[in-house]
């Protein structure tokens, strides 16, 4: 195998990436695109050094950020004028005919996305960097997590490809996705998202791009920052983003228009069609056609004249609130839910709605009797958007969080700095004791087939479950007690029990719900503590050294592993049979970068920050996220920032890529 054969193999797989997100028309089997895939892996593993940015094996790696840098747009992202009547439409086309003197002008319009606006560079095809809006000037850079989702080329396709192409598009969430992830957030007690937007948008803003990786983004792109040769139209902006590579609007979601009354009749079609999409949009964009007038009809300080959007009016029905309850969810957190009388709304009937928390209720001023207006912005629990006072009924009175848990009767408090309401029963608490055996059992963390949030009621119910330890005790006695568990479904559901004796440390790190610890902060422990026995006894100066765990989340790891509750269910687990496997690192003996502590900082050109940092473990090294006068090597790769000069001034050995390759 030669560095060329390896560069063939990556072109290979580029080009079946482009035809299976792109094309829809894959060329292999998934199978085979496997076998593609893990054998650049091997390869990549031999020959690291080999390693490019945009190999296929990088979307995904690279350690969190500690925050998101800020870059400048090189042309503006302004934002889109607004309409929702066929009036403004109208004036608009009035005011293009107006401008540029004349009448037989073309619209190109299309969908208009509801997620989160992106601006994506590439240099002589490659894949380069990302930004947010922002601003509009400045955006923040998201070029890690961008990279993570499938869709993205990471090296364009085909011909007449410019040496800097900046192009314009959407992040959003598919409907399944959002779905189903919102349900294994009601599983595991957390706050659910509002939408799709909502939760597209909060996901490019995590910190780690590991944990972006697991969110199911999707992308559409449908703009070109710079004139480009040979495209002349909005609509051929669509056919060269298709031709070399990039997720666009297919034809049936553009279309050329002449007059108003085809831009109107695109708009209706569009909106019959919006609730069988796989995706949200709340409109239409028009766009002149030809490319050479947006120059001409310019911009004003908030948005250009050659465009405009046409939105729908969001999906409301109006119903009354009966009552409203109080959830607990895993970590204590009440929520108040409003119980509706049943309404239909958007094809589907509505019975309850999140009010979110106290502060919520009382900005809306939301009260039990009232007749609200509920919105449905593709989440599984609509929301209350506004109260029609008109209707209020006599004798009405605002809504109090109540100061006892409804679930165990505990008082609950106010946490500085949070909205949140919490009961601090966290062991005893009924409500939060079912969220924590359902998040410990949930796939992501033990990962126990066959245990759902109604069989987990009614084993914390009947009193065969109080901890996590508890369901290794079970028999099939005690599971012959369930409603609707037969022979069949008591094998499985033990079975699938007994099987999650056998895990990784990591796993169960999740599955223990220490707060403010998601998977990837329990890899990290993991990797730190190797067993559970050093993890019990982990403290907030070897947490520090861990790099993304800050204060807050430190204190709240000693904290859990301190208590005495949290003690007592490790040593019930361990003493039940459950066997947590410690990270399997290949470890190269006698190395001089044994017991030395390395700082990275930088784009290293030949490897990710996870390659390079799992380079140095294997080797008896320790990597650490910030400089200190205990770091030993500081490796420097480009755009080092003030990890360079903090190292300098503590005399810490500097090393550039050559050197560390060589030390390697």
């Amino acid at each position: 195998m030669t560095h060329q054969d390896y560069l063939r193999l990556v072109e290979e797989i580029h080009t079946h990436n482009y035809h299976y997100y792109i094309a829809c028309k894959p060329k292999i089997s998934d199978r085979e695109f496997d076998r593609l895939l893990k054998r650049l892996e091997e390869i990549e593993k031999e020959h690291p050094e080999w390693i490019t940015p945009n190999s296929p094996t990088q979307r995904v790696g690279e350690i969190p950020h500690k925050e998101f840098s800020q870059a400048t747009h090189s042309i503006p992202m302004l934002s889109i004028a607004n309409t929702y009547s066929k009036t403004e439409i109208e004036e608009f086309v009035a005011r293009i005919h107006k401008l540029l003197e004349r009448k037989d002008v073309a619209f190109c319009a299309e969908l208009k996305m509801d997620g989160t606006a992106i601006s994506v560079r590439y240099e002589k095809g490659e894949y380069k960097r990302a930004l947010t809006r922002g601003d509009g000037r400045k955006g923040d850079d998201i070029t890690l997590n961008l990279k993570t989702i499938p869709s993205l080329p990471l090296r364009l396709q085909g011909k007449n490809i410019p040496d800097l192409l900046e192009v314009r598009g959407e992040v959003y969430m598919p409907h399944a996705t959002f779905h189903q992830l919102n349900q294994e957030k009601r599983l595991a007690g957390e706050e659910l998202w509002a939408n799709p937007r909502n939760a597209a948008a909060g996901s490019l803003k995590l910190l780690d791009p590991r944990e972006v990786a697991k969110r199911g983004l999707s992308l559409v792109f449908y703009g070109i920052a710079a004139d480009t040769p040979h495209v002349q139209t909005q609509h051929d902006v669509h056919d060269f983003l298709g031709h070399v590579g990039f997720p666009s609007f297919q034809k049936g979601h553009r279309a050329i228009c002449r007059s108003v009354e085809e831009i109107m009749a695109f708009a209706e079609k569009i909106q019959l069609q919006r609730a069988k999409l796989p995706f949200d949009i709340d409109g239409i964009v028009v766009k002149v056609d030809e490319l050479r007038f947006h120059d001409i009809l310019g911009a004003t300080n908030k948005s250009p004249r050659w465009l405009i959007a046409y939105k729908y009016a969001a999906e409301q029905a109006l119903t009354q609130i009966k009552d409203i309850s109080v959830q607990v969810g895993r970590t204590g957190v009440l929520t108040p839910v409003a119980e509706l009388e049943p309404v239909l709304l958007a094809g589907s009937t509505i019975a309850r709605a999140t009010l979110h928390n106290q502060e919520e209720i009382e900005k809306k001023d939301i009260r039990i009797g009232d007749y609200v207006f509920i919105e449905k912005g593709g989440d599984v629990i609509p929301k209350v958007v506004a109260v029609d006072i008109s209707q209020r009924p006599a004798k009405t009175h605002p809504w109090k969080m109540p100061k006892k848990c409804p679930s165990c009767g505990s008082p609950v408090v106010s946490c500085e700095g949070e909205v949140a309401v919490r009961c601090k029963n966290s062991w005893e608490c009924p409500q939060q004791k079912m969220r924590r055996i359902q998040f410990f059992a949930s796939k992501d963390a033990m990962d126990i087939d066959h245990l759902g949030e109604k069989i987990v009621e009614q084993l914390v119910v009947k009193g065969f479950v109080n901890g996590y330890a508890d369901l290794y005790k079970l028999t099939a006695e005690d599971l012959a007690q369930l409603e609707g568990f037969k022979e069949k479904s008591i094998y499985k559901l033990l079975t699938s029990i007994d099987r999650s004796r056998h895990t990784s440390l990591y796993r169960l790190i999740l599955g223990l719900g220490i707060k403010h610890v998601g998977e990837t902060t329990a890899e990290l422990l993991a990797e730190q503590a190797g067993d559970l026995e050093h993890l019990q006894h982990i403290s907030k100066e070897q947490c520090l050294e861990i790099g993304g765990i800050g204060d807050i989340m430190a204190d709240a790891i000693v904290d859990y592993f301190s208590a005495t509750e949290s003690r007592k269910e490790i040593q019930a687990l361990l003493a039940a049979g459950v066997k947590p496997e410690a990270p399997k690192r290949k470890k190269i003996q006698g190395h001089p970068f044994a017991g030395k502590t390395f700082v990275l900082t930088g784009a290293l050109t030949n490897y990710s920050r996870t390659v390079a940092a799992n380079l140095i473990k294997e080797r008896g090294g320790k990597v650490t996220s910030s400089v200190s006068k205990t770091t030993d090597y500081l490796v420097v790769g480009e755009d080092p920032g003030s990890k360079l000069v903090k190292a300098q001034n503590w005399g810490v050995e500097i090393l550039d890529e050559k050197t560390f390759t060589s030390l390697l």
